[in-house]
C-alpha cells in the first residue's frame, strides 16, 4: 500500500509538474527599488514589474519555458507605467519589456526549462552583456546538480575605468567597448579555440566564478536541474549568505 501511494504521489507531481511548469520566484534584498525585466517564449503573466525592497513576487511558466531575467535599477515610471530605467533598460518606454530585450550593461539570468518533469533544465547568470546587478538563482527541489549560481560581488566597484559606466551604475563587457572581434567572439574568433578568456574576462570571472564571463564560458557557467520547484532570482544577495 505505501508502495501504491509513492507511485500515486509521483505521478500526480509528474501531472502537475506537466501542467503547471515550474515557479520563479524574484527576492529584492537591495536596499533600494529593483524592476524586474522578462524576455521569454511564451510569454509570462508579466514582462516587467517594480519590486520594493525586501519584498518577493513569484509567477508561474510552462514547461519548455525558455527566457531571461534581469534587474533594472534607478527607473522612473509615471501613474501609467511610463518611463525608464538608468540601468537594464528594455527600451519599451513602459515598465513592461513588451517582448523587448535589456540595454547592456546587464547581468542575466537565463533558463531554458525542460519539457517534463523527467528532462533537465538548463539556467546561468551571464555577464557576457556585462554587469549592472549583484544576483544569484538558487534552487528548490529538484535532482541533479541544482546548484545556486551567479555573482554576489559588486563589479562596479572593481570595475576598470575604460569599462566603467558614468556615475557607478553598470560594468561595460570588453565587446561592448571595444567591439573587436577577439572581445566578442566574431568572425575568425567565433568557436570555443579561437575565442579564449581576456584579462577584461578573467577580472569577471575571478570575482563571479560561477557566472559566464565571455561567450564560450560554458563548462564552468551553464548548470541543470531536473523537476526544481521553483528557481528563486535574487537581486543584492547578502555576501554572508
Amino acid at each position: 500500500m505505501a508502495h501504491s501511494d509513492l507511485a500515486l504521489k509521483f505521478l500526480l507531481f509528474c501531472v502537475i509538474k506537466g501542467v503547471f511548469g515550474t515557479t520563479f520566484t524574484f527576492s529584492n534584498k537591495c536596499d533600494y527599488k529593483v524592476w524586474p525585466g522578462i524576455l521569454g517564449t511564451p510569454a509570462l503573466e508579466t514582462t516587467g514589474f517594480e519590486l520594493a525592497k525586501g519584498k518577493s513576487r513569484s509567477l508561474q511558466a510552462p514547461a519548455g519555458w525558455s527566457g531571461r531575467f534581469w534587474g533594472r535599477t534607478r527607473c522612473n515610471f509615471d501613474g501609467l507605467g511610463h518611463g525608464s530605467c538608468a540601468t537594464g533598460d528594455c527600451g519599451s518606454g513602459q515598465m513592461e519589456c513588451n517582448g523587448a530585450g535589456s540595454a547592456p550593461p546587464v547581468t542575466l539570468a537565463e533558463f531554458t526549462l525542460g519539457s517534463g518533469s523527467a528532462t533537465q533544465d538548463f539556467y546561468d547568470v551571464s555577464l557576457v552583456d556585462g554587469y549592472n546587478i549583484q544576483m544569484i538563482v538558487e534552487v528548490s527541489g529538484g535532482s541533479g546538480g541544482c546548484a545556486t549560481t551567479g555573482c554576489v560581488d559588486d563589479l562596479n566597484r572593481r570595475c576598470p575605468s575604460e569599462l566603467r559606466v558614468a556615475g557607478g551604475g553598470g560594468c561595460k563587457s570588453a565587446c561592448e567597448t571595444f567591439g573587436t572581434p577577439e572581445y566578442c567572439c566574431k568572425g575568425a574568433f567565433d568557436s570555443p579555440a579561437a575565442c579564449r578568456p581576456t584579462a577584461y574576462s578573467e577580472l569577471f570571472k575571478s570575482a563571479c566564478p560561477k557566472s559566464y564571463s565571455y561567450a564560450y564560458d560554458d563548462a564552468t557557467s551553464t548548470f541543470t536541474c531536473t523537476g526544481a520547484e521553483d528557481y528563486t532570482v535574487v537581486f543584492c544577495p547578502s555576501i554572508h549568505r
